[in-house]
């Protein structure tokens, strides 16, 4: 073969070879381009950037929906109030999440004069539990999956809109479980300074409820609960000893796994200063059950929903605070099973105990 030939095959190859690399670039080039677009919705939603949504001024197109028992419910009947109108699924973690807080500001809106429509593609039945669990008493309308508002059509859960009283937009489209909870709360202090605050009374805004846990140095909120397996125990009783104090729930697997370990810490500290109290939530019989599994011999106690959660400032489980002698949080919340068994002190301490309001050994 020639020394021509030789060159020309180089040529070829080397042909072959740049052009298969110009593929790979250009590839490269559009999954870049596509991380990139993603990159930048992410940060336009955490640093706060205008969301996609309909403009402020949009007049909503009127829809009507049924509610949970059948009933339709039509935005044209609605007009001359202010209304929230919230993108929303039971199945969402995120509206879990915020469900407490909504719960807390019903009341508020309605004094403000807001109606607060939750619409969801979920199951009836689905809607109803979450909302029994939270105390959600605001209209909640189910859309066909895949045919629902236009409005929300290329959002997930939770969004929302606030409509003045003719339908349009008051506001730019609020995303996710920290900016939904703003704007209701921007909603019921207008209207609470339209009816003319009263004096002393704060902005709800400035009331905001906390979701990261109440900081070390916080007088732990006081509490009185039903214990599991019969009669009350409060916290005031643990005064002059270090309380563990563990938020559970009978469905999360984490707790399931944290619950071998609370036993280990109460058979290790319950003689060397440091008493452990769990406070569940949901069905009693499952909670009762929980405990007889594992064999708790500390108290297990049950809020109703969350509302000794959101005294805490925390809606998730498992989550644990250390509380000083003094009644005082003595730590940041733990959060997951490894943060929750460092909290366990090793200081000596009295050697008795507490149980529904006794001292034990």
């Amino acid at each position: 073969m020639g020394l021509e030939s030789v060159l020309i095959i180089a040529i070829a190859v080397l042909g072959l070879v740049m052009a298969g690399l110009a593929v790979i670039v250009l590839q490269l080039f559009r999954q870049q381009g596509r991380l990139l677009l993603r990159l930048d919705q992410v940060e336009r939603l955490i640093g706060g950037g205008q969301p996609d949504g309909l403009a402020v001024g949009t007049a909503l197109p009127d829809f009507e929906l049924p509610d949970l028992d059948g009933r339709q419910v039509a935005l044209r009947d609605l007009r001359g109030q202010r209304v929230l109108l919230i993108h929303w699924s039971a199945r969402c973690g995120f509206c879990a999440l915020m469900a407490p807080e909504l719960a807390a500001m019903q009341e508020d809106l309605g004094r403000a004069g807001v109606r607060v429509l939750l619409v969801s593609s979920g199951e009836a039945e689905e809607e109803r539990k979450l909302a029994r669990e939270h105390g959600i008493e605001c209209t909640i309308l189910l859309q066909e999956r895949g045919g629902g508002l236009p409005a929300f059509a290329h959002h997930g859960t939770p969004v929302a809109y606030l409509l003045d009283a003719e339908g349009r937009v008051a506001e730019p489209l609020a995303v996710g479980a920290q900016s939904v909870p703003a704007l209701a709360l921007r909603a019921a202090d207008a209207g609470a300074a339209k009816r003319k605050r009263l004096p002393g009374e704060r902005p709800l805004s400035e009331s905001r409820i906390e979701r990261e846990g109440l900081k070390p140095g916080t007088p732990a909120p006081s509490f009185e609960l039903p214990e599991v397996r019969g009669g009350t125990v409060s916290l005031a009783a643990y005064r002059g000893r270090k309380v563990l104090l563990v938020f559970s729930d009978p469905d999360c697997p984490p707790c399931e796994r944290l619950a071998p370990h609370l036993v280990r810490l109460h058979e290790e500290h319950r003689d060397n200063g440091l008493d452990l109290l769990l406070v569940g939530r949901g069905d009693p019989e499952e909670n009762r059950r929980k405990a007889e599994k594992h064999g708790f011999e500390f108290p297990v106690l049950l809020q109703h929903r969350w509302e000794i959660s959101m005294q805490y400032g925390i809606f998730a489980a498992p989550v644990g605070f250390l509380i000083d002698e003094n009644g005082v949080i003595a730590e940041r919340v733990a959060k997951g099973v490894d943060q929750i068994l460092a909290l366990a002190p090793s200081a000596p301490a009295p050697e008795r105990s507490i149980f529904n309001g006794k001292l034990v050994r």
